[in-house]
C-alpha cells in the first residue's frame, strides 16, 4: 500500500506499509517505514519510522527511531541510538515532535513528546526526560546533568561548526538527484524561514538579558523597560552581560533551569547575518538585471517592504498568507484538481526570488531600523561591501573548523604520523570543498570591487554635474 516515485531504491529486508517515498529516495537494510512521507534525496537505513512527514534532503543511518509523529523539515541527520519521541513517556496518547531544516539530534538523544526545534537544532548526546521548545535557530541544546540545568548555545554552527553548515548547503544541491526540479526546495541557511527566527531571537535576547539584569538588581520592571535595558546592553556589548545569569522560563516543561550561553555573541552574529543577507540579495538583483547605477537599482527595491510570515513546504518556503489562499480556494471548490495545485507550487517558484528580495529588505529594515530605499549611494555600497568582511570570516572559519581534526591530539594518536593520516582522511590543503570557497570568494571579492567601482562612478558624474549646473 505505498506509492514509490522513480529512481528510489529499497533493498534488504525493508518493510515499507501505507507509505509515500519522493524521488531518488532510498530504504534499505531492514528500515522500517510505516503511515509515513519520505522527501526527495533521502535515506532511512536500519530504523523504524512511524507516522512521520520528512521532507527532503534527510540521513537515518544506523538503529534510531521515530516512535511518535514527527515533521521533520529536511536536510536533518539522525545519529545512531537517537529516539525522536519515545511513546513510553507518557500516560496519554502519542503526540508530536515538530523539528525545522537542519534537525540533528546527536548519539542517543532520547525527546519526550510533545516537542519544537527551531531550524539547525543540534541536540548533544543525552535523555531530555521534558518537553521542549527551542526557538533560536543554530543552537547547540546540552542536558547538562551534574547542574540538573539545559544549557542552549544559539549561533553554534557559527562559531564551532562552520564547515560542516557551509558544505552540507553545498552537497544537498550537488546531490540533488532529482531529472526534472520540479519543485523549488531551499537549501541555503539563510533564507526566509531560518531569517524569521534570527529576528525573533534578537527580540528574546533583549528581552532574556533585560530579565537577567534586573533580577540580579533585585527589582521587577515593565516589560518595556526590561526591553529597553537589555538592548541597551547588547548594543553597548556590556561586559556585565558575561555575569548575568541569562535563563529562559519556557523553553523545557520543567522547573530546573534554562542557560542561554554566549548571548552577545550570538546577538552581534545574528545582526550581521541579517546585513549580509540583505546584500547578498541586492548582489543578487544587480547582477540577474546588469545593474550599474542606483537608480536602476531602486526599481526593483519595494518601496514598503513587509516583514512575512514563512512556511516550509515539503522543502519548497511560500508564505503564509499564498498557503492560506491555496488552502481556501481547495475548501471552496475553486481548485479542484492536482494539476491546479501544482500550478500554484510553480507560480510561487516564480514569485520567490522577488519575495526573497522583498524579505531581505524588510528584515535588514526591520533589524537596523533604516529604509534601504533612503539610503544614500555611500550608505548602500557600504551594506553591499559589508558582505566581503561576513563572507571572509565565513570561509576562514570553514577552514578553521575542519583544520580542528587535524590538530586534534586525540584524532591524530591512531595514526603513524601526518602523512599517514593524510593517506587516509585526504590533506587538509586538498580538501576540494574549501578549496572551491575559497576560489568563490576571490572571485566574490572581486564582483563586489566591481559593483562598488560602478556605483562610485555614479556618485562622482552626479558631484560634477552639481558643480556645473552652479556655475
Amino acid at each position: 500500500n505505498g506509492i514509490i516515485d522513480h529512481g528510489c531504491r529499497i533493498f534488504y529486508g525493508v518493510k515499507a506499509v501505507r507509505f509515500v517515498m519522493a524521488s531518488h529516495s532510498q530504504l534499505k537494510y531492514g528500515a522500517r517505514l510505516i503511515n509515513s512521507y519520505l522527501g526527495n534525496n533521502s535515506t532511512i537505513s536500519c530504523c523504524e519510522v512511524l507516522n512521520s512527514l520528512i521532507f527532503p534532503s534527510h540521513e537515518q543511518h544506523h538503529n534510531n527511531s521515530f516512535l511518535c509523529a514527527a515533521l521533520v523539515a529536511g536536510q536533518s541527520n539522525m545519529a545512531a541510538g537517537a529516539t525522536i519521541g519515545s511513546n513510553h513517556n507518557s500516560r496519554g496518547a502519542d503526540g508530536e515532535i515538530q523539528a525545522g531544516r537542519g534537525f540533528w539530534p546527536g548519539l542517543c538523544v532520547s525527546l519526550k513528546h510533545n516537542s519544537r526545534f527551531a531550524s539547525f537544532t543540534i541536540i548533544a548526546k543525552g535523555d531530555y526526560p521534558a518537553e521542549l521548545d527551542i526557538p533560536i535557530p543554530f543552537s547547540l541544546v546540552s542536558n547538562n546533568v551534574s547542574k540538573d540545568m539545559i544549557t542552549v548555545m544559539p549561533a553554534y554552527w557559527f562559531q564551532y561548526n562552520m564547515y560542516a553548515l557551509a558544505r552540507n548547503s553545498w552537497k544537498y544541491v550537488d546531490r540533488d538527484q532529482r531529472i526534472e526540479k520540479d519543485q523549488l526546495i531551499e537549501f541555503d541557511y539563510l533564507a526566509p524561514d531560518t531569517v524569521n527566527e534570527i529576528i525573533d531571537s534578537l527580540e528574546l535576547f533583549k528581552k532574556l538579558v533585560g530579565q537577567a539584569y534586573f533580577r540580579s538588581l533585585g527589582k521587577e520592571e515593565s516589560e518595556n523597560n526590561v526591553m529597553k535595558m537589555g538592548e541597551k546592553l547588547l548594543e553597548e556589548k556590556s561586559p556585565e552581560i558575561d555575569s548575568l545569569e541569562i535563563l529562559a522560563p519556557n523553553f523545557e516543561n520543567s522547573k530546573r533551569k534554562v542557560k542561554i550561553l554566549k548571548v552577545q555573541k550570538a546577538y552581534s552574529l545574528f545582526k550581521e547575518l541579517i546585513q549580509y543577507y540583505a546584500a547578498m540579495e541586492l548582489i543578487k538583483v544587480i547582477d540577474h538585471h546588469k545593474i550599474g547605477i542606483r537608480e536602476d537599482l531602486m526599481l526593483h527595491v519595494p518601496a514598503r517592504p513587509t516583514l512575512t510570515n514563512w512556511k516550509n513546504v515539503g522543502g519548497q518556503l511560500i508564505i503564509d498568507r499564498e498557503l492560506e489562499k491555496l488552502i481556501e480556494k481547495i475548501k471552496t471548490g475553486k481548485i479542484l484538481n492536482w494539476e491546479q495545485v501544482h500550478k500554484f507550487y510553480n507560480d510561487q517558484a516564480k514569485e520567490y526570488p522577488i519575495d526573497k528580495l522583498n524579505h531581505a529588505v524588510s528584515a535588514y529594515q526591520k533589524v537596523y531600523n533604516v529604509s534601504i530605499r533612503n539610503m544614500s549611494n555611500e550608505e548602500l555600497l557600504n551594506l553591499i561591501t559589508s558582505s566581503v568582511s561576513t563572507k571572509q570570516w565565513i570561509v576562514r572559519d570553514i577552514f578553521e573548523s575542519r583544520a580542528k581534526d587535524y590538530k586534534n591530539p586525540f584524532r591524530k594518536m591512531v595514526y603513524e604520523n601526518d602523512a599517514e593520516m593524510d593517506t587516509v582522511l585526504g590533506s587538509l590543503d586538498d580538501n576540494s570543498f574549501i578549496k572551491q570557497e575559497k576560489a568563490a570568494f576571490k572571485t566574490f571579492k572581486k564582483r563586489i570591487d566591481e559593483i562598488s567601482g560602478l556605483f562610485s562612478v555614479e556618485k562622482k558624474v552626479k558631484t560634477t554635474k552639481k558643480v556645473k549646473a552652479g556655475v
